[in-house]
């Protein structure tokens, strides 16, 4: 199991003049090893389909690799003496960020999905540095000893779970300050209990609704950017207005990413005591595999980025897994159209919010029909006749299905 454990750092003065100088010496390594790789791709591709009869070809030369860039850092240290204050895996480090931006976009990730062209960091872009390798032992009290940077003062507001390795620590600047990331694993493999109806929650996702569970419980949604909304705007004029490059316009940014960052750690904080609510009930949580980022390309974005799905889903799979249960993620086709009591397909629109079925007389909400249904696939029951059979059996986890935002309410 791997989680990881946030703290908040106060560093002396010197520390962060010192951090500050890494992260601006390593950003502009970053965009050098970032030109390399572009500059190699653009001189040795060529379109078949547009490539003529005569031409010159350029001597092709060798891709540069994590390998070869990071032989080469043994130069750059030589050349810029100012490299050599920078611990050397955290250079490495940032050759690796380099290579997993380019290759995403070249390859793809392990599914397939393929990302954007890679762009280089303008000032400021680049925010932190990780230190592959630590000691154990790094935390002592009040601080936590990190190479070539010194003891960090830290505000460890919770300790760290017994029996977990400290693989990585990261260093992030924020806009409200500095921040310690500790990568944490655990080697014990966790044992789950089989799936069943008795020990198994469902629940459905939804706008109206932050979630509804299959017992009618609902939970509303917070909508915290929308009351900041107007904060922000007013913000953003004021930005807007500040002559770039002068020391106003640095605060007014400074005001504006407070206020996003202020934003992002309310609805953080909503989803952790969300998850905690759900885990504490000791059952295994059901959701639907929905394609969040498909369903923000439609008029709903801003809702959809507003309630953070994606992100509530990740921090449920970590606290339901320390919890030693399951979440498991069952296909969306259906579950707010089938009616949960007999099985018949009950056609809805977006707009209707209430599940009336003519052949068997059920009568409750869309969502709550839906989370019903979410609860049965998840244990491999049958819909049919769910109440008058119990099933026990250990079933597979459902594999994670994506569609478009257009298909999904479609069939929604």
């Amino acid at each position: 199991m791997r989680t990881a454990y946030q703290y908040r750092l106060r560093p002396t003065p010197s520390q962060v003049v010192l951090m500050e100088q890494w992260l601006e010496l390593l950003r502009k390594q970053y965009n050098y090893r970032l030109a390399e790789r572009l500059n190699w791709w653009e001189q040795n591709r060529c379109n078949i389909n547009a490539c003529p009869l005569i031409c010159h070809l350029p001597e092709l030369k060798d891709r540069p690799d994590v390998y070869s860039q990071k032989r080469d850092l043994v130069n750059t240290k030589a050349r810029f003496p100012e490299y050599q204050a920078i611990h050397s895996q955290v250079l490495q480090n940032c050759i690796e960020r380099v290579h997993k931006a380019f290759d995403r976009w070249l390859k793809g990730d392990r599914n397939g999905k393929r990302a954007g062209r890679p762009r280089f960091k303008g000032a400021g872009r680049y925010r932190s540095f990780t230190f592959p390798q630590v000691k154990q032992d790094c935390i002592q009290g009040k601080f936590i000893h990190l190479p070539k940077i010194g003891a960090i003062k830290l505000i460890q507001h919770r300790p760290l779970p017994d029996g977990f390795v400290i693989k990585t620590a990261t260093i992030t600047r924020k806009a409200d300050g500095w921040y310690v990331t500790l990568s944490l694993q655990d080697a014990s493999v966790p044992e789950f209990e089989p799936a069943t109806l008795e020990n198994t929650i469902g629940i459905d996702m939804g706008l109206d609704s932050f979630l509804v569970t299959d017992t009618g419980e609902s939970v509303p949604v917070p909508q915290y950017y929308r009351r900041a909304q107007k904060r922000l705007e007013r913000l953003q004029r004021s930005l807007s207005r500040k002559q770039k490059g002068s020391n106003r316009r640095k605060k007014a940014l400074r005001r504006v990413a407070k206020a996003h960052l202020k934003v992002a750690n309310q609805r953080k904080d909503f989803h952790y005591k969300v998850a905690k609510k759900l885990v504490s009930k000791g059952k295994h949580i059901a959701y639907e595999a929905l394609n969040t980022k498909g369903i923000a390309r439609t008029r709903l974005a801003k809702s959809i980025y507003d309630a953070g799905w994606g992100q509530f889903l990740q921090i449920l799979a970590v606290k339901a897994e320390r919890a030693g249960l399951r979440a498991i993620a069952v296909d969306p086709r259906g579950t707010s159209q089938d009616c949960s009591q007999c099985g018949q397909k009950v056609p809805k629109t977006i707009r209707d919010r209430w599940h009336s079925c003519p052949h068997c007389g059920l009568e409750l909400g869309r969502d709550h029909n839906a989370a019903i249904n979410i609860k049965y696939r998840a244990v491999g029951h049958p819909v049919l006749k769910a109440q008058e059979t119990s099933f026990t059996g250990v079933t597979e986890k459902p594999a994670l299905f994506r569609f478009s935002g257009a298909e999904r309410f479609a069939l929604a």
